[in-house]
């Protein structure tokens, strides 16, 4: 069993940055592929970033040149820093763990869910 607790969202004006982590509980955080969505109102969930235990990053086309995604085992913290914002990114965003040793873009494929951050980006 996995808990997850994301913070750092909040407004920001286009062009700004945020840094969103997740800290997860339990011994064994360090052996799943973390991932961060993101939903809009009206929308669906979409994926943003995935990180495997072994240390592979997936990132969306739409983030690729201003999202990163990195990890600390140490402190069980999945980390998603956010450069360039744009009112598109506007979303809440979730944090999200998998058994799976490589990093999916699948939602379906991900076990366990926090409760998710509002990320807010103004024009």
């Amino acid at each position: 069993q996995v808990q997850l607790v994301e913070s750092g969202g909040g407004l920001v004006q286009a062009g700004g940055s945020l840094r969103l982590s997740c800290a997860a509980s339990g011994r064994t955080f360090s052996t799943y592929t973390m991932g961060w969505f993101r939903q809009a109102p009206g929308k669906e969930r979409e994926f943003v970033a995935a990180i495997s235990r072994s240390g592979s990053i997936y990132l969306a086309d739409s983030v690729k040149d201003r999202f990163t995604i990195s990890r600390d085992n140490a402190k069980n913290t999945v980390y998603l820093q956010m450069n360039s914002l744009k009112p598109q990114d506007t979303a809440v965003y979730y944090c999200a763990a998998s058994s799976l040793m490589g990093p999916t873009t699948r939602p379906s494929m991900y076990q366990y869910w926090g409760p998710g951050t509002q990320v807010t980006v103004s024009s």
